[in-house]
């Protein structure tokens, strides 16, 4: 599979100062960046998730595919160039290769997010009785519509 900046030749790229918001949490725009370079942290309910410097890296695809309010804020934490996609989803839909290298991306993150949440229920097999979160979890992973109300828990 070709590099995902190949891909990007002849799109617009876009600059951000340090400190300037990319992706704003809870909002809808449509657009995708790819990382050209720089630093960018991702932040969720005041919480840095992730730091990232890698070109290359994608942001904002869970949003548009998903059709639903960025689940992060991305923020620039040094001078950042990044090709940027507008209208995301119609890109999408005129560049598979370009949606096959997203859902190759995604595909992996779930693979390794799976594992991760199979790890930990591993790990607190005998140790705590309340797996419910980490059992709801990996539910939802499995079968979206399986989603049940949350527990109250004490």
């Amino acid at each position: 599979m070709a590099d995902i900046l190949d891909y990007c030749a002849g799109l617009a790229k876009t600059t951000f100062k340090p400190g300037a918001v990319m992706l704003p949490e809870g909002e809808r725009l449509g657009r995708l960046y790819v990382l050209v370079e720089g630093q960018v942290e991702v932040i969720r309910e005041r919480t840095q998730v992730s730091h990232v410097d890698e070109p290359g890296s994608i942001f904002g695809e869970m949003a548009v595919l998903l059709d639903m309010p960025h689940s992060a804020t991305v923020k620039a934490l040094s001078a950042v160039t990044a090709y940027e996609i507008p209208d995301a989803l119609t890109f999408l839909d005129s560049r598979p290769e370009f949606a096959l290298h997203i859902a190759t991306m995604l595909a992996r993150r779930l693979y390794y997010t799976t594992s991760y949440l199979v790890d930990l229920q591993q790990q607190a097999a005998g140790k705590r009785q309340d797996l419910d979160m980490v059992d709801d979890i990996l539910a939802t992973l499995v079968d979206p519509a399986n989603v049940r109300n949350p527990r109250k828990r004490s």
